[in-house]
């Protein structure tokens, strides 16, 4: 039996075994890391220079950027190096920094969309206590406690993870290190790190999710009691983008974790990581950009002042 502290590295099976597969795919997720950034980068400079999008609920998106950019930074270019590369390891520190990383940002991810679901709550519910209540120092509290809860869960579940025995099989079923493929190779320490995954993960899901809920029910007896129909339709369009962003991010989260570790589970669950790693954070800036009437008008007068300039 190998204690983790005696592996040197992993080895990635990535998502497929077929040369001419890796080299398609390297081009594929090379170009959606390229938009990746780019787009989440170019929101976050838009929502800094676009006085008409200093509201809290901008402040919170370019959060959401922030963290989508690091989200995916944390695994797509080592899963592009090991799609070119024969060998397809990872260290034994790298694969739990990866780790430490991918649990934190999860976190923190999904408590800003609560977050955000909750500042549409304000403003929809309470559109004139809404500068009140959602103050410049009522944002900065709400943005800290994802980042400060986030690593400091990661921190102790990484700890778990550390106390992981192999019995001499390192290689992991996955293109990143992963918490479900990790357990279902190892041989010892599993228990407690398979159910304090599930109760940790079905407690913050729950948790953010029922925030998110609430927030939008609120959200909708508000949009019914209005009037106005154009009134209506606004409310509508700035819930939709964020309701979409919510329900393809925590959909393939749930598909993943909540789900004891198996050869099936872990296999299905590659297909469900390529969402959450790689797609949504591309998707994020764009399902925000064109379901947005604000942030569509702000982009088009900073590139109507590039172009005049």
């Amino acid at each position: 039996m190998l204690n983790l502290t005696d592996v040197t590295e992993f080895i990635l099976l990535g998502l497929t075994s077929r040369r001419e597969w890796q080299a398609l795919f390297f081009v594929i997720f090379l170009l959606v890391y390229m938009v990746t950034v780019v787009g989440n980068i170019g929101m976050i400079l838009l929502l800094k220079v676009s006085p008409q999008l200093s509201s809290p609920m901008y402040f919170f998106l370019s959060h959401l950027s922030f963290v989508d950019v690091w989200f995916s930074s944390n695994v797509t270019p080592k899963m592009l190096e090991n799609l070119l590369s024969k060998t397809k390891t990872i260290s034994y520190a790298g694969c739990l920094v990866q780790c430490f990383f991918f649990i934190a940002l999860v976190h923190v991810e999904i408590f800003i969309l609560a977050a955000m679901a909750f500042d549409r709550c304000m403003a929809i519910g309470s559109p004139l206590l809404y500068g009140s209540k959602m103050s410049r120092i009522v944002s900065i509290r709400l943005i800290s406690f994802p980042y400060v809860y986030g690593f400091l869960t990661s921190l102790a579940a990484t700890l778990w993870t550390y106390g992981l025995s192999f019995c001499g099989k390192i290689e992991i079923n996955h293109f990143y290190c992963a918490d479900p493929p990790l357990i279902k190779m190892a041989c010892a320490g599993t228990f407690v790190k398979e159910y304090t995954m599930l109760i940790l993960a079905g407690i913050n899901f729950v948790y953010s999710l029922t925030v998110v809920i609430l927030s939008y029910l609120f959200i909708l007896i508000a949009i019914l009691r209005m009037n106005s129909a154009e009134g209506r339709r606004k409310a509508f369009s700035t819930c939709g983008s964020h309701l979409t962003a919510v329900v393809i991010f925590y959909g393939t989260l749930i598909f993943m974790y909540l789900r004891r570790p198996t050869e099936e589970s872990v296999g299905q669950g590659k297909v469900g990581a390529v969402v959450y790693t790689t797609v949504i954070p591309m998707l994020n800036p764009v399902i925000y950009s064109l379901r947005n009437k604000d942030v569509k008008e702000a982009l088009n007068k900073v590139i109507g002042r590039i172009l005049i300039s």
